[in-house]
């Protein structure tokens, strides 16, 4: 299963038929009846070119599930881990060990108030979340303490909108015309670097509103923006 185009689903809305071959993996809101994947509750269905498959909804607080990217910020140091605050009603345990190449003679030292882009990597309703700062294979590959830029928050499910296939047009617009780096953590964090600060801000200020924008407004919304800087 490729990635679909994020689309509005209900309870009960039978998404997709399991192949016979490839693997799928199965987010939240959704439940596996027979053959058939049915959505569980209200929101946009995403996937991602790795076969993942889940509903983001609007809830207030992020609900982990292994897998997810997430951007949280140290909590608490301790000497075998950091707490991480993402969005969750507890802190998320991040090894400080967790990180490519890290010893116990050498390791990250985060600070408390640092931005780390991580992986679940455990969630379970009864223990604190478990992440990472590497991906399956051990590397970085992006993942780790996000240096400079700007953080700032969104819905869940705009997040997951981001992360989703086709790129959403305010997306795609903003990266044609400026050059910034972006981080988007589907706990409904986003954080963007630019080398000029007034493309970081522009982007920071622009694309919270490719929420709730047609394509064409959003293309429009970006020219007008760019066109100003010129």
């Amino acid at each position: 299963m490729g990635p679909q185009p994020a689309r509005v689903v209900a309870p009960g809305d039978s998404v997709y038929q399991l192949p016979e071959k490839g693997e799928v993996r199965v987010g939240s809101g959704i439940h596996q009846d027979g053959q058939h994947l049915i959505t569980c509750r209200p929101g946009l269905l995403s996937t991602t070119q790795s076969g993942k498959v889940w509903v983001a909804g609007r809830q207030k607080r992020y609900i982990p599930q292994v897998g997810d990217c997430v951007l949280g910020r140290i909590a608490d140091k301790h000497s075998e881990n950091y707490g991480v605050d993402i969005n969750t009603p507890f802190p998320a345990s991040l090894p400080v060990l967790a990180f490519e190449g890290a010893t116990r003679r050498s390791r990250p030292n985060l600070q408390v108030g640092d931005l780390v882009y991580a992986r679940v990597t455990a969630a379970d309703r009864d223990v604190d979340p478990e992440l990472v700062c590497t991906d399956a294979s051990g590397k970085a590959a992006g993942f780790g303490a996000m240096t400079g830029g700007q953080a700032f928050r969104c819905t869940t499910s705009f997040a997951a909108k981001l992360l989703s296939q086709p790129t959403p047009a305010i997306l795609t617009a903003l990266g044609r015309a400026l050059q910034f780096e972006l981080a988007v953590g589907l706990n409904g964090h986003i954080w963007v670097h630019s080398p000029k600060p007034t493309t970081t801000i522009i982007v920071t200020n622009t694309l919270p509103k490719g929420e709730f924008l047609s394509d064409a407004q959003a293309e429009m919304v970006v020219k007008r923006i760019v066109s100003t800087m010129q």
